[in-house]
Formats: C-alpha cells, structure tokens, sequence
C-alpha cells in the first residue's frame, strides 16, 4: 500500500512537535488517529521514522532524511491548489527584500521558495544583514518588507512588525551528556557547562543575560556566527548551546546526533517576524507575500 498525503501530514506534525500529543491537538483529531498513520507510514517504507523515548518522539537518521521529502510533497501540493485558486501569477512586478541571518536560512528560504513558485513573473531582489541596517532600509524606503527577528526591533514608532513564528530557547546536548537524563534542567546547570555561543542577532545578548542575571558568568568556550559550527561542536561534546527551537536538527552535517531538551525557568522567546514601513502603501507584490507568510502561520497552526 502506498503512503498517503494525510499520513504525511500527520509525519511532518509529529516531526515538528516531538510529540504525538501536540500534534494531534495542533491537527484536531485523536493521538490514536496520529500513532496509526505513524505505523503504516513506517511499515510502507520498511523503516523506523522515529525513535520513542519518555519525553516523546525524535525522528531517526532516516526519519530525518524522510522529513525533507514530505515537506517538499505538501509544498508542492499546497502550491498546485493556489494555482487554481490565484489570478496573480502572471503579474509582473519587483519585491525588495531583506532577511537577517539567523533566519535567513530557516524560515525566509521555504517562503520564498513557495512565493517564487505562485508568483513567478515578480522579480525579487533580497540582502542579508544586521537588524538595525534592515530598519535604516526599511524607513529609507529601500527595502518593501523584511524577514527578521523581531523580539529586539528597536523603531517601532516608524516600523509595522507581524509575527509568523515565535520560537523559545531550548539546550542542545551532545550524546551521552549527563543533563541528557536529567529530569529537570535549571539555568544554574548550564552555567556550569563550556557554551558554544551564537553570535549572530540578539542570541548572545539574550544568553549572556540570562545567566547573568543569576549571578553567573558564562563560560564560553566557542563563539561562532556559523549555526552548523554550533551543531559540529556540541555533537562532538565541545560544548552545550542555548539556542531557538527554530535552528534545532537532530543531526550534524557529520551525521552526528544532537539532543535537544527544555530548561526549566523564564527563557526568552525569539519572534520572527515580517516588518515594513508603517503608513507606506505596500506594493502588491509585498501584499502578496505578507499574505503568504500569514496563511503558512495559520496552517502550521492547525
């Protein structure tokens, strides 16, 4: 038998959430529903997608590889349905965008990726910088709209900000790392730890003050603007991260496992969002990418 667009509905969500009790609430419908896709996907494959532990579910090497096909597939179908359903594609038109790093890779490359596919006569032009460079262009008039962090958006009088993901801090661990067992994680044992330190966006203010504000000093063993940096080094036990749930893989670019597990106490949250001038007049092809980061918010959030 062959898998089905709805068992590869339910793989992606319970990919997503870990968990298949937050994917079945965040889709509606009964866990056993969720756990019964789960098992006939596998059993169509002839593989093991996850691996079950008490925390929840961690999708394995080739869950993990199997992933990326099947957000592909949903892309793709999601695109076909709006070709039916959207008279604008033939549009011509030119949308300037700007991203910044953190996100750049993580949240800006699959919408623009769905945007170019239903919009394909636009000519999009996009720059990666800092935030506070992004905001300069933004009131300048030289970008339409900017996909970036937003928790830290210093020019809210003269900027419009929408939120399309929020996404908290979580600690990564290598294998085999004692806090990986533990049942509760404080801040005041990761102050303890060599920390791998991010140092693009606001990540490394956010830290430095979370543990500083418990009186500890960090001990930063690594800075490092390269998020794949990040993995390689805590794969390989240099370290711990704290880091957005948004930029957690499982694995490293050497196929190397990385855990990843709640801190107990008031992190901060990253919210990424899109940004404009207030009181412009937003062109079209802005609206309509706007309007497409909305309506994938709202389908993640189903």
């Amino acid at each position: 038998m062959a898998f089905t667009f709805r068992q590869l509905q339910y793989f992606v969500a319970v990919a997503e959430q870990g968990s298949v009790t937050r994917a079945a609430q965040n889709l509606s419908i009964s866990q056993s529903s969720i756990t019964e896709a789960i098992k006939e996907l596998e059993s169509d494959l002839g593989v093991e997608l996850f691996d079950r532990h008490p925390r929840g579910l961690t999708t394995t090497h080739n869950g993990h590889q199997f992933l990326r096909h099947a957000t592909k597939i949903l892309a793709d179908v999601s695109d076909a349905r709006r070709s039916f359903s959207d008279n604008r594609t033939a549009e011509k038109g030119q949308l300037n965008l700007g991203v910044t790093s953190l996100v750049a890779g993580y949240v800006l490359s699959d919408l623009l990726s769905r945007y170019r596919r239903g919009f394909p006569g636009i000519d999009v032009s996009a720059i990666e910088d800092n935030g506070s460079y992004l905001e300069h262009l933004l009131v300048g008039g030289e970008l339409d709209v900017a996909v970036m962090v937003i928790s830290n958006l210093r020019d809210r009088m003269a900027l419009q900000a929408e939120i399309i993901e929020t996404s908290p801090y979580r600690l990564w661990l290598p294998i085999g790392h004692p806090l990986v067992s533990a049942d509760i994680i404080s801040v005041s044992d990761i102050a303890k730890e060599p920390l791998i330190m991010l140092t693009v966006d606001e990540i490394e203010e956010n830290t430095g003050k979370l543990l500083s504000a418990l009186g500890a000093r960090p001990h930063v063993a690594f800075r490092t603007r390269s998020v794949e940096a990040v993995r390689s080094l805590v794969a390989t036990g240099a370290g711990i991260a704290l880091l957005p749930d948004l930029v957690y893989r499982p694995w490293s670019l050497e196929g190397d496992r990385i855990e990843s597990r709640d801190v107990s106490g008031a992190l901060p949250v990253v919210q990424v969002g899109m940004v404009w001038r207030k009181g412009s007049s937003l062109p079209q092809a802005a609206r309509d990418f706007v309007g497409l980061a909305e309506a994938l918010r709202s389908g993640r959030g189903r």
